[in-house]
């Protein structure tokens, strides 16, 4: 029988990904897009092109904050699994425009809560991200660690998004897992985002910014690892446990609901010089540096604890940031034929 998943954000970078392997694994999906203007819609239209050639693909274009979208959604397609990645991202922009994420994260949020309650997927995966652990210094960051200092609106909105999730698991039994992401980059990337920043920028022989002088690193995640960790989850649904004592040690699972959050990094923090030099060496060019100094709402450092996505999977990511920085600007200069 044909499983169905509705993915919101499905023409974003993450979501066109997870998408297009869910497709090759015989899924229908629902994809879920608001082709919003955040950064180039030329770029989420060719994403979204690329999945309606694959039968079994839907493409709806609705924000998931109007009302009765996702309602209609879900008691039309009544799909199995729900994968919500649609979002305001972005840690800077979160300081210029709040507003977007209240109605795209929190409202939004809400209203496909609202919907999974009045029709329960067998299991609901929601993106949450590493910039919740925000000021904590101990690493690496673990799941069960208290995430009280979140250091961006964006972040304060994902923490929110986690609680509210939580109390629907709880009070409906809705079985949820969240996603904490850390810096996945990987072709059909954000242009907001570093990697594509740095690639435009040396390619085109402009200076970089580097930001906190360089003396910052991320747990960064190739695409298709975050990808092949929410696959594989998605049949890993949490059950609520019968005694709290019952759970497992390092297990983030709720004492009162099914509800879980796991961790999704490469477990390998690199220093951001270092990875300058992945993306110089990739692109056969070197780097004019202009040393900033930190961004208001930037951490210095993350870093994935990832032993129970390990656990529940059996797999963790793996991908080289040198291999996956390669293949990036692979792609960069074959999407833009230089």
């Amino acid at each position: 029988m044909t499983r169905t998943a509705l993915v919101t954000g499905a023409a974003g970078f993450i979501g066109y990904h997870l998408s297009a392997r869910l497709l090759s694994e015989g899924w229908t999906v629902i994809g879920l897009d608001a082709l919003t203007d955040y950064y180039d819609v030329a770029l989420k239209e060719r994403r979204q092109s690329m999945l309606l050639q694959t039968p079994g693909y839907t493409a709806v274009t609705e924000r998931i904050e109007t009302p009765g979208v996702l309602h209609g959604l879900m008691e039309t397609h009544r799909p199995e699994a729900v994968i919500h990645l649609a979002a305001q991202a972005g840690v800077r922009y979160s300081i210029e425009a709040p507003e977007s994420y209240v109605e795209a994260n929190l409202i939004g949020t809400f209203r496909l809560l609202e919907a999974m309650r009045a029709f329960p997927p067998a299991h609901s995966l929601l993106a949450s991200t590493s910039s919740v652990y925000g000021a904590n210094t101990e690493m690496p960051y673990g799941e069960t660690a208290k995430a009280d200092t979140q250091m961006s609106f964006y972040a304060a909105t994902k923490k929110a998004n986690e609680a509210m999730a939580h109390s629907y698991a709880h009070l409906y039994g809705l079985p949820t897992t969240m996603f904490r992401f850390f810096t996945v980059y990987g072709p059909w990337g954000r242009p907001d985002m570093a990697l594509f920043k740095f690639t435009r920028a040396i390619l085109s022989g402009a200076p970089i910014e580097v930001y906190n002088h360089g003396d910052m690193s991320r747990d960064f995640t190739y695409v298709d690892d975050l990808v092949d960790g929410i696959v594989r989850l998605i049949d890993v649904a949490p059950e609520r446990p019968e005694r709290p004592e019952d759970i497992a040690e390092g297990d983030s699972l709720s004492p009162v609901a099914p509800f879980r959050i796991v961790n999704i990094g490469n477990s390998e923090p690199v220093r951001l010089l270092d990875f300058i030099e992945a993306v110089e060496a990739a692109t056969g060019r070197d780097a004019e540096k202009i040393l900033m100094d930190m961004q208001p709402g930037d951490v210095p450092a993350t870093w994935a604890d990832a032993t129970l996505l390990q656990r529940l999977t059996g797999e963790r990511p793996k991908t080289p940031v040198t291999e996956g920085v390669a293949r990036f600007v692979a792609w960069y200069r074959d999407y833009h034929g230089i």
